[in-house]
């Protein structure tokens, strides 16, 4: 999937405002919280896959983020709380209409960070990289389902006004109900408060996230 050469141009910028420049706040030392990041990653992880018995991963594999935010631990925990539900099993959002919403959210905060790593995220779960394209055009994207098109209206109308208009709830609430309609508005909350941080923070990418260039 290739990019334009206009769109790489404010791809390249956007990298340059963020990345361009060393984090605004260190990571720790990984060997002085070692055990500590690697129970809370793999708390983290085990919660979003289900997996009551995931292993302790490797202090290596864990991503740098893990190791800046453990310096806010309380505020940090509250917000891995309000991510594992809405990422993990107990989610009520079907997994393509979650991702699209995150992706869709992320790529209007011009996130590399979130963009990068739920792109990969998306692909693995069977987003071709014509679809991911297509997050970036928004709702002047042909092929969207008209579900899609409301889930994607709803992100950029929160975006926008902060508020779902009339038309789009009408339309989300032809499929979904009213658990799922509370979940999809914080989830895009949530993951707006991500772009947020990681961008403010002038996070680093880790080796396998393009940023706002992963298709």
């Amino acid at each position: 999937m290739s990019i334009n050469t206009e769109a790489r141009r404010r791809i390249a910028d956007r990298h340059d405002e963020i990345l361009g420049q060393p984090p605004r706040i260190e990571p720790v030392d990984r060997a002085d919280v070692a055990a500590e990041v690697q129970e809370t990653t793999r708390q983290l992880i085990g919660a979003i896959t289900g997996r009551a018995d995931m292993p302790v991963p490797p202090v290596e594999a864990i991503p740098e983020i893990m190791f800046t935010l453990c310096r806010f631990p309380v505020l940090w925990q509250a917000v891995m709380d309000v991510t594992k539900p809405l990422q993990g099993p107990a989610s009520v959002l079907p997994p393509r209409d979650r991702k699209l919403a995150i992706l869709r959210t992320g790529w209007l905060c011009q996130a590399p960070y979130e963009f990068g790593e739920h792109v990969a995220q998306a692909k693995r779960m069977g987003f071709t990289p014509e679809e991911v394209e297509a997050v970036t055009l928004g709702l002047q994207a042909p092929g969207w389902t008209d579900h899609e098109r409301a889930i994607l209206a709803a992100v950029e109308e929160l975006h926008k006004n902060a508020m779902v208009s009339d038309d789009t709830w009408a339309q989300l609430a032809k499929r979904f109900d009213e658990h799922q309609m509370f979940e999809l508005l914080v989830l895009i909350g949530q993951f707006t408060a991500t772009a947020y941080f990681q961008n403010s923070l002038c996070l680093r990418l880790e080796a396998n996230n393009a940023g706002l260039a992963a298709r």
